[in-house]
């Protein structure tokens, strides 16, 4: 008796861990969009934003500071801000002037 409940407990555990990595699974594929209000509220995202449009709309290569901010969280962020702000305004430079960013 204590055989068959020790195996009953083992296979509705296992049923559930399942569960939840399905449902975890899942949720990265949906959009959040509270992920953009974060990143507008993060100083340090919106700086490297700024500095990596100057920097693209300057003719600069990529290069980014990352040695302003003093916490690695900070620095990450920073980092993607400049990438999108880059990014962005290389994109929007070369759909501008008829070219392909391919």
């Amino acid at each position: 008796m204590t055989r068959l409940f020790t195996y009953a407990t083992f296979v509705v555990c296992l049923g559930a861990t399942a569960t939840l990595a399905i449902s975890n699974g899942n949720a990265n594929l949906t959009p959040n969009p509270n992920a953009d209000v974060r990143l507008a509220a993060d100083g340090a995202f919106r700086d490297g934003l700024y500095l990596g449009k100057l920097a693209a709309e300057g003719g600069q290569p990529m290069h980014t500071a990352i040695g302003r901010w003093s916490t690695e969280k900070d620095r990450s962020m920073f980092t993607a801000g400049y990438r999108r702000g880059y990014g962005d305004s290389v994109t929007n430079a070369n759909t501008e002037s008829g070219q392909s960013t391919e």
